[in-house]
């Protein structure tokens, strides 16, 4: 059985990614070289990622769904300091192959106030 991760980004930066035909940006300002893998979300993790990286400023931003069975580079699940949250992380480029669905995402200040 594969598993869904998501990623959040600009959408330019996923229509770029769908020209070249792979996804190497890591999270917000910072590229896969910059970094060494790529960050992701599991559903429940989401949102409070989406408010530590862009707060209020994130209209237009997209949720790549990522179908770990497509993936060519391994992922990880780590945590940023001990006994942590354990994020996963893609440790290679995402072919856009892998990404089976782009939501729109709702916005984090549209979600508490009950809009998305």
């Amino acid at each position: 059985m594969t598993e869904h991760l998501l990623h959040l980004t600009e959408e330019p930066l996923w229509e770029a990614a769908r020209r070249a035909g792979t996804y190497e940006m890591s999270t917000r300002g910072r590229t896969l070289r910059e970094e060494g893998f790529i960050h992701c979300s599991l559903p429940h993790q989401l949102p409070a990622v989406a408010g530590a990286l862009y707060g209020p400023e994130d209209e237009g931003l997209v949720v790549l769904v990522i179908d770990t069975g497509r993936l060519p580079a391994p992922v990880t699940y780590e945590s940023m300091k001990p006994g942590g949250e354990e994020f996963p992380h893609i440790y290679g480029p995402l072919p856009v192959s892998a990404v089976v669905e782009v939501r729109p995402w709702a916005g984090t200040v549209a979600r508490e106030r009950g809009e998305a």
